[in-house]
């Protein structure tokens, strides 16, 4: 494999001052004059401004990326701080978008920041592409992932993809479009999405808040390769970095001579599941509030309250009276013995959907009278007891 054509056309010139900030990248050979104009040049998206939008964003911007969008929705909570490095205490309740473009001002003057404060949806996400050179993915659910993928294929836009979970983290680049036939794209290392409930999310199943650090800095780095066409981009390669054993190893990926060609977006929430099937119709006229609940503790009802969380998370915060059963034995049936029949058992975990898919094996064993916690222990802490810690 050899290096890809550099994606982007040199700038003009450099100012004096500009000489003055990049001169350890042009004193390199391989980038120099010629390699720190096309970063002036290029126009990057980054799909949030999270634990893998942070450093990567920091780092791009004091590279010298000349313009880089952000797209992203949400607020900067405390629980971001661990681990999302472009936001500080003061910052939260704000915008992460306006957080983010702040903390690259004060990085780099120089750079131009696009705040696209919306979720990237189907309806726009092509059009919003086309306006830029590459596309970095930061997002941590299944379903934006295809619709980033799909999106880029129909854009004809290269993208760099990152993914994190307690103590890995995966890379990699991906390009349908790519020369010399190496073209690529998400959908040829994972055809679809794991089934809902298999995969626990970040906030659910935890992430090490130095990994984001290793992730972004690669996704950065491959950035930086493609705009220049300096080195061998992870195009056709899956990195692996397990922080625990400090390993990296890559894995070749092929294109998927079965795979569909993509010719339009979909519907992602219902292409990736948010719960299963199952889950949904058992969690249907089978689920409590968080007010239901507290009604029915007060009175004094007769019913089994079952944590279905890790231990770790119940040494957290864990509702007065309930049992903790993790999941992981419910749905493997070792549990079910433990369980009363002279009573309904009633399910809750953090949010609401490890519990949906541990009463569907419920009533599948025959607990007709089973429920569960909408919106989880958050719900309970949110409405009843907000004295309680969340995490």
């Amino acid at each position: 494999m050899s290096s890809l054509p550099p994606l982007v056309d040199p700038v003009g010139e450099l100012s004096k001052d500009e000489v003055a900030r990049y001169s350890r990248h042009l004193i390199i050979p391989d980038v120099g004059m010629d390699g720190q104009k096309r970063l002036k040049n290029a126009r990057v998206l980054v799909i949030g401004a999270g634990g893998l939008g942070s450093p990567t964003l920091l780092y791009l911007a004091a590279a010298g990326v000349g313009t880089i969008g952000i797209v992203e929705f949400d607020v900067v909570d405390e629980s971001n701080l661990q681990r999302q490095v472009i936001h500080g205490q003061s910052d939260i309740g704000k915008s992460k978008a306006l957080s983010a473009a702040e903390s690259i001002a004060e990085i780099n003057p120089f750079v131009t920041v696009n705040l696209h404060e919306q979720r990237l949806e189907p309806e726009d996400a092509v059009e919003l592409f086309a306006q830029y050179d590459l596309i970095l993915d930061g997002t941590d659910n299944f379903a934006t992932r295809y619709l980033v993928n799909d999106a880029a294929v129909l854009a004809h836009k290269p993208y760099v993809w990152g993914s994190i979970y307690r103590f890995e983290g995966q890379a990699s680049v991906f390009w349908e479009d790519a020369p010399d036939g190496r073209g690529l794209n998400y959908r040829d290392l994972y055809p679809q999405a794991p089934p809902p409930g298999m995969v626990p999310s970040c906030a659910e199943g935890g992430v090490l808040g130095i990994l984001c650090a290793s992730i972004g800095s690669i996704m950065g780095t491959e950035a930086i390769k493609l705009i220049t066409g300096i080195g061998e981009p992870l195009l056709g390669r899956l990195m692996v970095y397990d922080a625990l054993d400090m390993t990296y190893r890559t894995i070749k990926i092929r294109k998927d001579p079965d795979a569909e060609p993509i010719t339009g977006l979909i519907d992602y929430d219902d292409f990736c599941g948010v719960v299963s099937t199952d889950a949904a119709e058992a969690a249907d006229g089978s689920t409590l509030t968080a007010a239901e609940l507290k009604a029915r503790l007060d009175s004094g009802d007769p019913i089994e309250l079952i944590d279905v969380r890790e231990p770790v998370e119940w040494d957290i915060v864990h509702i007065d009276g309930a049992t903790l059963i993790p999941k992981d034995e419910i749905l493997s049936g070792a549990a079910l013995d433990k369980l009363p029949h002279d009573r309904p058992t009633v399910l809750y975990c953090k949010s609401g959907v490890r519990s949906a898919e541990a009463l569907a094996a419920l009533k599948r064993a025959g607990f007709a009278d089973a429920m569960h916690l909408q919106g989880g222990v958050l719900s309970w802490v949110s409405q009843i007891e907000p004295e309680l810690p969340v995490y």
